[in-house]
């Protein structure tokens, strides 16, 4: 891997041998360097890595150490290919769109690489830029569904859906390659959150950004790593909460949430709020999906009735008819992931996930039959992700607090608890952006259809 040190080079009067011996430095300096690196569904795999990587510690060792194979990210490009994407998008060079323009990226991903970046007002940007040939490199693997099917069916693990997996992973990545995509739903969300008291979400800018260009406001703050190094534990506290708060608002009362719960996607602050970054895996609830979910997880976190629960996902199809499981058992299996909002107060520990993981998906153990009864449906495959995820940056920063009562909030407006609660109950939410009330058990969601309600994406300039 090529080493992202930023380097002060500055890209304004560079001569052309400075050009290429800077680019001499990087594996991927054409289009068809990046064919190489994605060819044969790796740029899909990869993909594919981020969204199980989560699950890895549940994981048999054989498949776990597959996974592995599929996480690591593509090599940057050498610069001057880097601002040839920028002016074929945006019409000129980064250097005359930017007052200043760092050529050396600072990050660099599966489809694409950040720089940073000044405007001429003197904002300071991340400017995320896309590898040429993406689409056109992963798009028939995208569209040969069954190859896809058969190759995530090669886990060989029931519980795991690999049809359902193999279709949101599909939308969600043909949506991903359209930066003006993740710009709008970006946007949306800094407009649902704005003032508000722990979440901060960065601006994007417009004008310079485009399919294949997004640049943001840039964020300064504690990686992940220098927040477990550095802040004290009520800071990490603080800083768990608001990322726990955050997942919880976005799924249950936003009806729009990110997908991708991966601790290099925020950057922490010294007083606990935390900036959140990357919107390129972003669900909506479609019309009826939350209908459909909420009342199971109204029998197994508000009531905690093995029977309701039972009766509803027989309802609404996640068990097949004539299943004759015992509704404990069925409770048990399914409430597994929701353990910490079952009790007044709980722990989160490294352990948890992986754990709790590998009871779900042992085959031989007593949740066979459950495992064998379920159908879920694909778009669930996202929330599961972040379910996991944060569950998993919780369990590493050792996350304790009243989780039920927490949840409760946002189920039903229940009074707040933990270090947030009376902050973010006094927060006005700006109008006209989709929040929802929360309603006691059993009522229907009164959401708006996300998408069709007044969410609504940003214009785009042609």
């Amino acid at each position: 891997m090529v080493h992202l040190a930023v380097v002060k080079v500055r890209g304004i009067g560079a001569d052309e041998a400075r050009r290429r011996a800077l680019d001499e430095r990087f594996a991927i300096r054409s289009a068809a360097d990046v064919a190489a690196e994605l060819g044969q569904l790796k740029g899909v795999l990869m993909k594919a890595g981020q969204l199980l990587g989560v699950i890895a510690d549940g994981l048999p060792p054989e498949a776990a150490a597959a996974l592995a194979t599929l996480q690591a990210d593509v090599p940057p490009m050498a610069p001057s290919l880097a601002a040839g994407v920028v002016r074929a998008e945006l019409g000129s060079s980064p250097e005359r769109l930017f007052l200043d323009w760092q050529p050396v990226p600072v990050a660099a991903a599966s489809i694409g690489q950040v720089h940073r970046a000044v405007l001429f007002d003197g904002r300071e940007v991340a400017v995320k830029v896309q590898y040429p040939g993406v689409a056109e490199t992963i798009g028939p693997d995208l569209d040969n569904a069954e190859l896809l099917y058969r190759l995530f069916s090669s886990f060989a693990l029931k519980g795991f859906d690999a049809r359902a997996f193999v279709e949101e992973l599909r939308a969600r990545m043909t949506e991903e390659l359209d930066y003006r995509r993740e710009a709008a739903d970006q946007q949306a969300f800094a407009r649902a959150f704005a003032g508000h008291p722990f979440v901060r979400v960065p601006d994007v800018v417009p004008e310079r950004s485009g399919v294949r260009v997004l640049t943001t406001e840039w964020v300064e703050g504690w990686t992940f790593a220098e927040l477990v190094a550095h802040a004290d534990p009520a800071t990490r506290q603080r800083a768990a909460e608001a990322v726990w708060r955050f997942g919880q608002r976005c799924v249950l009362q936003l009806g729009m949430f990110n997908g991708d719960p991966h601790p290099g996607n925020y950057r922490f602050h010294p007083d606990g709020t935390v900036s959140f970054l990357d919107f390129g895996l972003v669900k909506r609830w479609d019309p009826g999906e939350w209908d459909l979910l909420r009342p199971s997880l109204d029998a197994i976190v508000v009531s905690r009735d093995p029977g309701a629960l039972v009766a509803t996902m027989e309802h609404n199809g996640f068990l097949r008819a004539g299943h004759g499981l015992d509704p404990q058992l069925v409770y048990d299996y399914v409430s597994s992931p929701y353990v910490p909002y079952l009790t007044d107060s709980f722990t989160f520990t490294p352990s948890f996930v992986p754990d709790t993981l590998r009871r779900l998906l042992d085959r031989g153990g007593p949740h066979a039959g459950v495992m064998a009864a379920l159908d879920m449906p694909a778009s669930f495959v996202i929330l599961d992700r972040v379910v996991w995820g944060v569950s998993a940056l919780l369990g590493r920063l050792g996350a304790t607090g009243p989780w039920r009562a927490m949840l409760l909030e946002y189920l039903t407006g229940g009074p707040p608890a933990g270090h947030w609660g009376v902050t973010e109950q006094r927060w006005p939410a700006p109008p006209g952006t989709g929040w929802v009330t929360p309603g006691p058990v059993g009522q229907t969601d009164p959401r708006p259809a996300a998408g069709a309600g007044p969410i609504e994406e940003a214009p785009w300039p042609t």
